[in-house]
């Protein structure tokens, strides 16, 4: 796989130990002591301290004004939206979006795989007043989003348990967290063509998703949230109907450019 690969190839301790540090400061919100990010990584204090000097005096690492806490800087953002401006099932995507929002009222999200998680690359809000909220480049266990469980269910059962953590840890009372029931869950995804998300990352929340077969082993996936209070039968089937269309629309639209790259 991919990410042994990845494992087995030298690393450069210096390059490992920053970006470690710039996922730690992306991944959890608020600022963030010396300390507690000694604790989390693990690094020796002093090396530590020269790595956020240097990243904080390149402005990829931003301090408060008292100088002792850290959060993620400005120039991060280059790196998610050159990632976001290139990519091209996100480029050719766009109008679909913009369609599947329209034709079905409901927020609307495109994602892809990274490892264990799902990263949202970009999202058509609902017009209604009651909508769920997401942003580029937010990130959820793929086991806990429609999204994440729709790319599960293209691959077998021991490559999902190699794709999962040790513990799945509940986001809400609803997560599927017995690996049993979740691979179940899955099986059910297979025959019925869609992933259901039962308020499983969002109480309130009921999403749709569906992977989108552009590659040999699908890592992007399109979802409809919709909130429970709008989520009537009548409503849902209108919903699966629409997002299966744009799935078979964006297939068609995106292997015929991603063979000809």
């Amino acid at each position: 796989m991919m990410d042994e690969a990845h494992a087995q190839a030298p690393q450069v301790k210096s390059a490992v130990r920053t970006l470690e540090l710039l996922e730690f400061l992306a991944t959890h919100e608020g600022s963030h002591s010396l300390t507690d990010i000694q604790r989390a990584l693990g690094y020796p204090k002093s090396s530590l301290h020269a790595l956020t000097r240097t990243l904080v005096h390149r402005g990829w690492v931003e301090t408060d004004a008292s100088g002792n806490l850290y959060r993620i800087g400005i120039r991060a953002l280059l790196v998610g939206a050159a990632y976001i401006d290139t990519d091209v099932v996100v480029q050719l995507s766009r109008d679909t979006l913009d369609w599947l929002a329209a034709e079905t009222g409901e927020t609307v999200h495109l994602a892809r795989l990274d490892r264990r998680d799902v990263v949202y690359l970009s999202t058509r809000a609902s017009k209604h007043y009651l909508r769920p909220v997401a942003r580029a480049g937010r990130r959820l266990p793929a086991y806990a989003a429609s999204l994440g469980k729709a790319l599960l269910a293209e691959r077998s059962d021991a490559e999902v348990e190699e794709l999962l953590p040790d513990r799945l840890e509940p986001l809400t009372p609803n997560t599927i967290v017995e690996r049993p029931r979740l691979l179940a869950d899955l099986h059910e995804t297979r025959e019925r063509g869609y992933a259901i998300d039962f308020e499983e990352n969002t109480v309130g929340l009921r999403c749709l998703g569906v992977a989108l077969h552009v590659e040999n082993e699908p890592v992007y996936a399109i979802s409809l949230s919709v909130p429970v209070a709008r989520m009537t039968p009548e409503h849902e089937e209108r919903m699966i109907a629409a997002l299966l269309n744009a799935a078979q629309r964006l297939e068609a639209l995106i292997l015929p450019a991603r063979r000809a790259i």
